[in-house]
């Protein structure tokens, strides 16, 4: 068995793949575009999928689409785990009642308009993941035949809240993924030209719509399958839909170009499962610690996949000080107990990187050695045969051999296998130093030089997957999990 800890599950087989995303951190990237004409600002929807790095503890607005600046603009953003579809001068307000909550989750978001509607309600929509929004904590309409901000002539952003004169480090980036972002510019469409739902497992999915619709004269459709950073066809912010409204690629990264989507949802670290002096970023694949001593649960945090059966694969880098990094049961309260004590004896199992030697609760042993700052340790999690083994720089402590089945060569000795684990778990604390470590669950939050795939293609590593094992990705789950 395995499964996704939010509960949501990305791995039907969709017979439409998304290949794509692009991870945006809350802190100054972001894309731009401004029209050179204005296209239709009374009639537009507005497609996307998000995986939201901050739900569970969002309680700031992270703008994810802008148009406009000053006191006369709208947005696309979230706050509070709710989306917002937002205008100031011309004002509305449509802000549905569920919460996003689940950061392992990818959900599909419509926004539309045509305000040349009679009906107030008709002029405004948000569907989320397939789902027409009735249920609203405020419900303001645009007025009948307002000229909205979205299509004008102005300064637009993906990822950023764009006022005038530019774009402010202080006021709320998106946090998270995008993937197939679209504007239909002149059209009014209901999700279902987007998504539809799987037969067999009732999921929403995407579908392929790129001849079904017309994009307009400010319409785009970003599928972010290039890694430049200028406004063209080979850039980050290339548009795909053939009216060549590209955008700029501001303050980001060629690995921000990500293969963790909707149609193949890749593990990340969990902040639901963070503690209190942890931070993420990144996409919630980089953890901090935090700098008080002796806080091991307050500086802990765990993956969002848990696994109890197959053969699984990830990378961590150690970019700064000592932590015990591996993997934990899925019936602990991570972020909240302490790690190193005897209740978690068989449950956690990690190594320091500071010696090497392999973790369980509070039993030491002598295993590998120490790791340096930069340096990679592989994590190799053999749940069939009950066994786990590490590796430093693409070498396994202690000769082991992940591939040796019952024999278990050079795996831990002082691991016990449970029913779950959760892949991927960190704890500091010894000191007051701040740990920063980099999780590759197969969607690396750095720069990869060798490159490596499992044996079904899936996943980026710095070092050769073992021969049998897989990146932790929804894909992979639905066939070995």
């Amino acid at each position: 068995m395995a499964f996704l800890i939010g509960g949501a599950n990305s791995a039907a087989d969709t017979g439409y793949d998304i290949e794509n995303s692009l991870r945006f951190d809350d802190l100054t990237a972001h894309l731009t575009f401004t029209p050179g004409s204005a296209g239709n600002r009374r009639k537009f929807t507005v497609s996307m999928w998000l995986k939201i790095s901050s739900a569970g503890k969002d309680t700031a607005g992270h703008h994810i689409y802008f148009a406009g600046g000053g006191s006369n603009f709208g947005s696309i953003y979230l706050n509070g785990d709710r989306i917002f579809f937002y205008g100031e001068s011309p004002g509305y307000n449509l802000n549905p009642s569920p919460l996003l909550r689940d950061p392992a989750a990818w959900y599909h978001i419509v926004c539309n308009a045509d305000t040349e509607q009679g009906t107030a309600a008709d002029r405004a929509n948000v569907y989320i993941n397939g789902v027409k929004q009735t249920a609203f904590e405020t419900e303001t309409y645009p007025a009948e035949d307002a000229d909205l901000m979205y299509n004008n002539n102005g300064a637009h952003a993906i990822g950023a809240y764009e006022p005038a004169g530019g774009v402010s480090s202080g006021l709320n980036f998106w946090d998270g993924y995008i993937a197939e972002m679209c504007m239909i510019d002149g059209s009014q469409l209901a999700a279902s030209a987007f998504g539809e739902t799987d037969e067999d497992s009732g999921i929403w999915k995407p579908k392929d719509f790129k001849d079904d619709v017309t994009f307009g004269t400010n319409g785009f459709y970003l599928e972010f399958k290039q890694t430049g950073t200028s406004a063209d066809a080979s850039g980050k912010g290339a548009d795909t839909s053939g009216e060549d409204n590209h955008w700029d690629d501001n303050n980001m990264s060629a690995f921000d170009q990500c293969t963790d989507t909707p149609t193949n949802n890749f593990a990340t670290l969990n902040p639901l499962w963070a503690g209190a002096e942890v931070t993420l970023s990144e996409g919630n694949c980089k953890y901090a610690g935090g700098t008080t001593a002796g806080q091991g649960p307050a500086q802990a945090c765990g993956g969002t996949f848990g696994v109890s059966n197959g053969k699984w694969y990830f990378e961590v880098t150690r970019k700064s000080n000592d932590a015990m990094v591996g993997i934990m049961s899925a019936d602990t309260r991570i972020g909240t107990d302490n790690p190193f004590g005897s209740v978690f004896n068989g449950k956690g199992h990690g190594v320091f990187t500071d010696d090497g030697n392999a973790r369980s609760g509070n039993a030491n042993t002598a295993y590998g050695d120490s790791l340096a700052d930069d340096e990679i340790l592989g994590v190799a999690l053999d749940m069939d045969n009950g066994a786990i083994y590490y590796s430093e720089q693409g070498t396994f402590y202690d000769s082991g051999d992940p591939t040796s089945g019952a024999s278990k060569t050079g795996a831990a000795s002082n691991f016990t296998a449970v029913d779950t684990y959760v892949l991927g778990y960190i704890a500091d604390g010894a000191s007051g130093a701040s740990s920063v470590y980099e999780f590759n669950f197969g969607n690396p939050p750095h720069s990869i030089s060798s490159g490596n795939a499992d044996a079904n293609g899936y996943g980026n590593f710095e070092f050769a997957v073992p021969s049998g094992y897989f990146a932790p990705c929804t894909k992979n789950l639905a066939e070995y999990g």
